[in-house]
């Protein structure tokens, strides 16, 4: 099996770490920042893992918190890593930063859990689809930026057929299939696509009915992503047109991942959710 190294998921884990010395140390930021010649700030966005830092910074902090020269390099060589750039980075500029975010922990994330109300997810976009999405935004978007977004999505997918593949888990509203994106034969062929993945020993595809009435997750999609490491733990992201909220705290978690098998023990089975998805594309044809 492939192994990955993301830089963003490496930085979250150098993150969590820092945070837990320094509160074992009993130590103020303030005081490991005077400590290190650094600013507190500075040891704030290393804690909070926005800022990629400085080996050295990292070096002198692990002297302030008393560690010994092996617990020390496990911690330099996650700050080493974590100034990598993901390969991502070359879409810089087309897509925006809390996205790239998303992009970084969806690279290593062993299994995916996505409940989506109104789209086909991205990771399961055909690209004419994706060319249909981009189009219907307010702001037309240049052939260039329609072309940099097409391939960004395109370079996500390969980790659906790579030999590390996450587990995906996709609840789709009916109204996705329902929707048409484009025009008919674009939507056929989309719904073709995710016939065929949804076949996918690793992929599991299921629609939410009209009939299952209202559900817990009607105020909108949700995705939670799970990592092979203990050492990071799941995270929740909801995005909204602006931005998105990134939850962590194991309560938050939990809640969603309730939330998500409420939803799947809702939706029709694997086997009734292809066949729904041949009848919708029967009638577009």
């Amino acid at each position: 099996m492939a192994s990955r190294t993301s830089p963003t998921v490496r930085r979250r884990r150098l993150a969590s770490e820092m945070r837990r010395l320094r509160k074992e140390a009993g130590k103020t930021r303030e005081e490991a920042a005077r400590f290190a010649d650094i600013a507190p700030a500075t040891v704030s966005r290393i804690e909070a893992a926005t800022h990629a830092p400085k080996v050295a910074d990292i070096m002198a902090l692990c002297r302030f918190y008393g560690l010994d020269d092996e617990r020390a390099e496990v911690l330099v060589t996650l700050a080493r890593q974590s100034r990598q750039r993901g390969w991502w980075h070359q879409y810089s500029g087309s897509i925006p930063e809390w996205f790239e975010v998303y992009v970084g922990l969806e690279e290593e994330a062993a299994e995916i859990l996505t409940y989506e109300s109104e789209a086909v997810p991205g990771l399961l976009q055909a690209e004419e689809y994706i060319n249909s999405m981009l189009l219907a935004d307010i702001q037309q978007p240049t052939k260039e930026e329609i072309d940099r977004q097409v391939s960004l999505r395109k370079k996500r997918q390969e980790r659906l057929t790579s030999d590390d593949a996450p587990k995906l888990w996709a609840v789709l509203n009916e109204a996705v299939l329902r929707r048409t994106v484009g025009p008919p034969e674009t939507m056929k062929e989309q719904l073709d696509h995710l016939i065929r993945l949804s076949r996918l020993n690793h992929i599991n595809i299921v629609v939410l009915p009209y009939s299952a009435g209202a559900h817990p997750s009607m105020e909108g999609p949700c995705n939670v992503l799970r990592f092979p490491e203990p050492a990071d733990p799941d995270v929740v992201y909801l995005q909204y047109r602006r931005g998105s909220i990134y939850l962590e705290d194991p309560s938050d978690v939990n809640a969603y991942v309730d939330l998500f098998d409420h939803l799947r023990s809702r939706a029709l089975g694997p086997n009734e959710s292809r066949i729904l998805m041949e009848q919708v594309a029967a009638e577009l044809s």
